[in-house]
């Protein structure tokens, strides 16, 4: 049995959605975030075509093997006539499953990049149909954006690593990168659309030292107004990493505002959770703790 027509995950495209038909896949694709669009009139149509080409060529086959079988008994020497043949495959969409995690722990995220591995609290998920590649989880389920552009969520974490040419210095790192996380979060994303109308203002609530699978980092977090919707907080936490070059990894943390928004204790228990790989009994929580949250 295949799947229903619908839009499924592009197996080419992961960050695309595309046109099943009930048979093969179509050239229609789109954004996940895009407005829900209605079915392609030829899907339909498209579909019957293709369920009575193959039942023609199961037709012709049967005839096709039915001559070979007569041709090879009037010869009467025990030859037998094989025909091969290529067939194209196409590959169905699947349930959109989330990965189980390297670690064998289905409760924590891995980046193997970084080499730091992140606790997944009860209401978020790993990133599904998600446009940004560094996203490592996401608060379940999305919502119409308040400026009615695209689709949000309340919340997501992603993970980067940050360039040389930014500096070393964990605090002078954060501190020129939460500027730039709250831009993408709450005023103009990716595709240069404002789901949230543009950011009216922000305000310190939080910074300092901190500690992160045992090394010393600093995070800075923001309240930011939006011009639609009830805002949210933005955090930027930069840490060395304890693989490779050591160089300073960036968490991004966005989390909605209001009563739809996942809690702040959330941040905080995720940044306490942050492990080495390999390593389940180093975490955070030395120095300073994680500041104000109102």
């Amino acid at each position: 049995m295949t799947p229903p027509p619908g839009w499924y995950r592009d197996p080419h495209a992961p960050y695309l959605e595309r046109w099943w038909d009930g048979t093969v896949w179509t050239e229609h694709r789109r954004a996940p975030g895009e407005t829900p669009q209605p079915p392609p009139k030829d899907g339909a149509g498209r579909a019957k075509v293709v369920a009575l080409v193959a039942a023609g060529a199961v037709l012709v086959a049967a005839i096709v093997v039915g001559a070979l079988v007569l041709r090879t008994d009037d010869r009467g020497d025990g030859a037998t006539a094989v025909d091969t043949a290529s067939a194209a495959t196409t590959t169905s969409p699947s349930p959109s499953t989330p990965a189980p995690s390297p670690s064998g722990d289905p409760n924590r995220v891995v980046d193997q990049l970084n080499g730091i591995t992140l606790p997944l609290p009860d209401g978020w998920v790993r990133p599904q149909y998600v446009a940004q590649h560094d996203v490592v989880m996401t608060t379940d389920g999305t919502y119409d954006c308040p400026a009615g552009v695209g689709l949000c969520r309340h919340g997501l974490v992603s993970t980067s690593t940050a360039s040389a040419a930014d500096g070393t210095s964990p605090e002078t790192l954060a501190k020129k990168d939460i500027e730039d996380a709250a831009n993408l979060a709450y005023d103009e994303d990716f595709a240069g659309q404002r789901p949230f109308g543009g950011i009216k203002s922000h305000r310190l609530v939080g910074s300092g030292q901190v500690a992160v699978a045992g090394r010393a980092g600093y995070f800075v977090r923001w309240r930011v107004t939006t011009a639609k919707g009830p805002g949210g907080y933005v955090q930027s936490l930069v840490f060395p990493s304890s693989v490779g070059s050591e160089a300073p990894v960036v968490v991004r943390f966005v989390f909605d505002a209001g009563p739809d928004g996942p809690p702040l204790s959330d941040m905080d228990a995720i940044t306490r959770g942050i492990r080495p790989v390999g390593d389940a009994a180093t975490g955070g929580g030395v120095g300073s703790s994680i500041g104000p949250t109102g």
